[in-house]
């Protein structure tokens, strides 16, 4: 759910969320209401600021932000970036909660005249289907569309995850990472 730097405009990205198999269906997004999906169970709830703590242990995890082309905050920017988004009741932000624990953030809010999406789903959560779920639930509740979602084409779980849920990649393009150097191409998906 975060909005991030790549060569000096702010970005939206969705990050590790690592769907499984065990919905395989062209309409997953409502797949998770029937019993081949019911072994999961997310909710999402509004973000409480005792959830931040656990968002920025998830976001530091070097594997993740391999994952999600995107840097980690220090704790002053990832504390100031979250009362941003906090203060601001336009953006739909919620915490994705698995068996009680905090195992992610998904978000909406508009940028640069689209509707976009992102969410970052805990290592310890990933392999559990809780990222799809949780889209799934979001768009749901969100009935503006399309829906817009930025995602690194290395990340193959959140590309999944976005498929699985009806989202069609509309445009790709490449840039340079100011923090690494390296070229990045992302992909935007989309859902009518």
């Amino acid at each position: 759910m975060r909005v991030g730097p790549r060569a000096g405009r702010h970005r939206s990205y969705v990050w590790p969320g690592f769907g499984d198999d065990r919905v395989a269906s062209t309409d997953t997004c409502s797949a998770r209401r029937r019993s081949s999906y019911a072994s999961v169970v997310t909710v999402l709830r509004d973000v409480a600021e005792t959830d931040l703590d656990v968002f920025y242990e998830q976001q530091l995890d070097p594997e993740a932000t391999a994952m999600a082309v995107f840097p980690a905050r220090d704790r002053e920017a990832f504390g100031a970036h979250w009362r941003r988004l906090l203060a601001d009741d336009s953006l739909v932000k919620r915490t994705i909660v698995d068996a009680g624990a905090v195992a992610g953030n998904i978000g909406c809010w508009e940028q640069d005249g689209r509707l976009l999406i992102g969410y970052w789903v805990g290592r310890e959560f990933w392999g559990r289907g809780l990222a799809t779920a949780a889209l799934a639930e979001l768009v749901a509740e969100i009935p503006e569309r399309p829906l817009h979602a930025w995602v690194a084409s290395s990340n193959v779980g959140s590309i999944r995850v976005l498929e699985k849920c009806g989202f069609v990649e509309v445009e790709r393009h490449a840039e340079r990472d100011e923090h690494s150097g390296e070229v990045i191409e992302e992909i935007l998906y989309r859902l009518d």
